[in-house]
């Protein structure tokens, strides 16, 4: 990329190089080891005139999620993040059997399930096949088989479908054009609808190090600062916003047409916060980057102590942040034995790059590592817990994100 992806403005700034890494969901089958890993540059950038951050390379997104491997209901605390959010707007926006919900990737109808379960009408729309038939089949949720987009929200919208409540979560980072997923909003929006839209927050990434969430599917990373500006090239006006602890940090905000609805105050309240912080300058962004080579070496350090001294070392989580993380660290063949997810689409597969075995999680009882760098460090809570009695026989944690520690 040469244009910023918001304004179009030439003037990109590399802030931080990652090198040229695998696509973090492009799990292996065995035959897949025989060839080598395609790979692409990775390195984020801030635009100058607009302040979104974004990386510099596109892939297409056919290639990316045609075919996906995430599954949001195999984590428990999505599925419980999800079933809260739909309680609290079918009784704000008072939804019954006449409202219509939509959501933009959809996913497995982790989020849609919650509405249906209530009774009122949902529209999924899911552009990788293997999970949009995992929502139809399983969870019965009417889902189009499509990227989101301008020309989609304008085909719905004329066939009388239109959203009292739309949904985008974790989607928008991923997407090429921002300014014609945006217009297709407004467009699919009620006069008087409102759109959730969940994303990583860009501050909390650079705050805590959180350089793991930097991979190829997501293009951009949001302050409010550019979220205001992009939603207001569309005629849509940023409502109200929440700081969430998922995934490591997020934003929620809640837009809508234009006029058709007060602001609250918690809008330009973080905008102000964030001109304080500096969202629209490069010092934060370079800051970052000099921490993220320093967590790379002590996490690297750390693992290779461990192993000298005689420690079987395994991993778990085979998510997308896992790969970016075991890709930029400088590893040694053999120093990490396995990984292990709860996802079954995942397991008898292989990490990108590393080529590293997936497991189910069964697998650390069995093969009883002495410690295990957490990947999906941003679900410590559940993961913890779920492995209490491998603790128990005196398995070890290595989280590695915002400081490494081991617990």
């Amino acid at each position: 990329m040469t244009n910023c992806r918001l304004c179009a403005s030439n003037d990109l700034r590399v802030v931080l190089s990652l090198g040229s890494t695998p696509l973090a969901n492009a799990l292996l089958t065995v035959e897949d080891l025989e060839t080598p890993d395609a790979v692409y540059p990775l390195a984020l950038a801030i635009c100058g005139s607009c302040s979104l951050v974004q990386i510099t390379e596109s892939v297409p997104p056919e290639e990316l999620f045609a075919e996906y491997v995430y599954f949001s209901s195999f984590s428990e605390t999505m599925v419980r993040h999800a079933g809260d959010l739909a309680a609290a707007m079918r009784e704000n926006r008072r939804l019954d059997g006449n409202s219509l919900v939509i959501e933009a990737a959809s996913n497995d109808g982790y989020l849609l399930q919650h509405y249906r379960a209530a009774g009122i009408p949902v529209l999924g729309i899911e552009p990788a096949a293997n999970i949009a038939k995992v929502a139809r089949e399983q969870r019965q949720i009417p889902t189009l088989t499509e990227f989101f987009s301008r020309e989609v929200a304008e085909r719905v919208a004329g066939e009388g479908k239109r959203a009292d409540v739309f949904h985008a979560h974790n989607v928008l980072a991923h997407v090429p054009d921002l300014n014609g997923f945006v217009a297709g909003i407004r467009s699919i929006l009620r006069d008087a609808g409102v759109a959730v839209i969940e994303v990583p927050y860009v501050k909390d990434m650079i705050d805590r190090c959180e350089f793991d969430t930097i991979y190829h599917e997501h293009l951009c990373y949001f302050s409010l600062t550019a979220l205001n500006r992009l939603f207001k090239l569309h005629d849509l006006d940023i409502c109200r916003v929440e700081r969430l602890a998922i995934h490591g940090g997020s934003l929620r905000i809640v837009a809508a047409r234009s006029g058709a609805a007060g602001r609250d105050p918690s809008v330009d309240d973080l905008l102000a916060d964030e001109q304080s912080w500096g969202a629209a300058t490069e010092r934060p962004y370079l800051e970052f980057g000099q921490r993220v080579g320093a967590i790379r070496r002590q996490v690297s350090t750390m693992l290779e102590e461990l192993k000298a001294a005689g420690n079987r070392l395994a991993a778990y989580g085979a998510a997308a942040k896992g790969s970016t993380l075991l890709n930029c660290l400088p590893l040694k063949p053999g120093l990490i034995d396995f990984v292990v997810d709860r996802s079954t689409y995942k397991q008898g597969r292989y990490m990108p790059g590393v080529r590293l075995p997936i497991y189910p999680p069964e697998k650390l009882l069995e093969a009883r590592p002495d410690y295990v760098l957490l990947l999906t460090w941003n679900f410590a809570d559940e993961i913890l817990e779920q492995q209490a009695r491998f603790r128990e026989l005196g398995g070890r944690f290595l989280l590695p994100i915002p400081e490494p520690r081991i617990l």
